[in-house]
């Protein structure tokens, strides 16, 4: 039976809680999953997804959810620092020890998934994104026509979802980051020097092309790093596949895992 720890601060100046969720069988071999929740930075919240984190803790990792600062009130970099934050107070707290580094695994969804990967150049987490949005200055400058939208259906009266796509696209960057730190948020800007393992899924028909994740992976293909890319047909993002994708997404993590141990013996 998954036990579940919930709101433990882990920032006391903005309040910010993550939920855990304990494995059965948890021992000093226990491995660790981070779960980066989407929503465009500018709403989501880890209850929503209580129910992966059991599905995760089932599957033998101990489960850290946090939540992080949400836009319009907190612009870029808000989450990005939550996010660092965050790894160092579990760094520094009774959930890890000193050898834990090498046993935590990471999945992001959506926006979750931007953040998921600028953790990973930072810190070698095995990685997994689902649906990640990686291209925003260059995005925004070419479809300087597009009026941003929440729910542009209704606000704009849109019936094409490409469009309506587009609208949302450009809501939640501009809702998130001001114009200036676009290219600060653009995902191959980010360190990636300690970059490991990571699994890209991104459906054929995203809220943008896949041309911008092809181009991330061009470019750290060519600083000499090993991605996977999963492209799912159709048009599902993130969690709408999530449930169909999970095992691929933790056989990927487990395999890692297992080859940082092999490396470091």
């Amino acid at each position: 039976m998954v036990v579940i720890k919930k709101d433990i601060i882990y920032d006391n100046t903005h309040n910010l809680k993550t939920d855990i969720y304990f494995p059965n069988n948890t021992t000093t071999k226990t491995k660790i999953m981070i779960f980066w929740h989407g929503g465009g930075w500018f709403r989501g919240d880890k209850e929503a997804v209580k129910w992966l984190g059991i599905k995760l803790a089932n599957a033998g990792f101990m489960t850290l959810i946090p939540n992080y600062r949400l836009a319009p009130k907190n612009k870029f970099p808000a989450a990005h620092e939550d996010a660092k934050y965050f790894v160092n107070w579990l760094f520094d707290s009774q959930y890890t020890d000193q050898d834990d580094r090498h046993n935590i695994v990471q999945i992001g969804a959506s926006s979750g998934g931007t953040l998921a990967l600028y953790l990973a150049g930072l810190y070698g987490f095995p990685t997994v994104t689902w649906s990640a949005p990686v291209n925003f200055s260059a995005w925004i400058k070419d479809h300087a026509q597009v009026k941003p939208a929440k729910d542009a259906k209704k606000e704009l009266g849109l019936t094409k979802q490409a469009n309506i796509n587009q609208a949302f696209y450009k809501y939640f960057t501009l809702t998130y980051a001001n114009p200036p730190d676009l290219p600060k948020l653009d995902a191959d800007n980010y360190n990636y020097n300690n970059l490991s393992h990571l699994f890209m899924i991104n459906s054929a028909q995203e809220l943008t092309e896949l041309s911008d994740v092809l181009t991330l992976i061009k470019k750290l293909a060519a600083l000499d790093h090993t991605i996977q890319l999963l492209v799912v047909k159709g048009s599902r993002h993130a969690m709408d596949y999530a449930n169909d994708y999970l095992d691929e997404s933790l056989d990927f993590l487990f395999q890692a895992l297992k080859g940082l141990k092999d490396d470091r013996h």
